[in-house]
């Protein structure tokens, strides 16, 4: 009661204007047809107003689940575009096989933590041994080279961007097939460095380059970039520098590819080295 008495004594000159104010309002909208219609008017459009702007902030508020959402659900298409391609392109599969074997498997995942201004970055991600993922899993962000898996926690794991000194990668000229080395050099966060092309392979600006397929990492034909120029250097290559697709400064959400038969192939594979 005392605080009551307290709050009451404090902003007593409030209340009573706001009072006031109440009467004097009440009174002219009752009092005049016009005023009262402009009255009605304004508390109208300042609902609205109100209204529109809880809805606005209620829309941002959901953009984090909506986009956990769209990359789900782009993750369980890519699965199944994987299945139905692999299925197309080969010639003979057995009838009695219910469920027919991809080797790619695509999982989504959030990046939590990330470097660009380092020779040698990493970036974090939500989803570690228990989501399934396992060390030498490649990443990509909307279909484009962003890192390799190197090392996983129960929920987490850490991969190393394509912008890492140590980060090498099997990539080619998608126009003609010709392939070759791509590194960063740690200069451009935009740019990597395509070499051991040969000089007498046809080279233009804007020519997509993208993964070859050769390791049991990525799959064939994820795109690394364009290229953006090049030069003859010693011996009978050329340098080529790509213009990156991804945007390593905004790296949000992106896609765990694992191949479900890269022990098969390594294991072969070392049979001969």
């Amino acid at each position: 009661m005392r605080s009551l008495l307290n709050f009451l004594a404090r902003y007593n000159n409030l209340i009573i204007f706001l009072i006031l104010e109440g009467i004097a309002v009440y009174l002219l909208a009752t009092g005049n047809n016009y005023q009262n219609t402009r009255i009605l008017n304004g508390i109208r459009k300042l609902t609205q107003g109100i209204e529109e702007k809880i809805n606005n902030t209620r829309t941002y508020l959901n953009l984090r689940d909506i986009n956990v959402s769209l990359a789900s659900e782009n993750v369980a298409l890519r699965n199944s575009i994987e299945r139905l391609v692999r299925k197309k392109n080969s010639l003979f599969f057995s009838v009695t096989d219910s469920i027919y074997k991809q080797q790619y498997i695509h999982t989504s995942a959030e990046v939590i933590s990330n470097s660009v201004n380092k020779q040698k970055n990493f970036f974090t991600l939500n989803k570690g041994i228990r989501q399934g993922i396992k060390v030498d899993m490649a990443i990509t962000s909307e279909n484009c080279v962003a890192g390799v898996i190197v090392g996983c926690s129960e929920n987490h794991s850490v991969a190393m961007s394509l912008l890492n000194l140590d980060f090498k990668l099997s990539a080619r000229l998608k126009s003609n097939g010709y392939f070759g080395s791509l590194s960063w050099d740690g200069r451009d966060i935009r740019r990597v460095i395509l070499s051991e092309i040969p000089q007498h392979v046809s080279v233009n600006v804007g020519d997509t380059i993208e993964t070859t397929g050769f390791s049991a990492i990525f799959p064939e034909g994820v795109m690394v970039g364009t290229v953006c120029d090049y030069e003859k250097i010693g011996g009978d290559f050329y340098k080529i520098t790509i213009s990156l697709k991804t945007e390593f400064r905004k790296l949000h959400f992106v896609d765990i590819v694992g191949n479900m038969k890269k022990t098969e192939q390594l294991k072969l594979e070392n049979l001969f080295q």
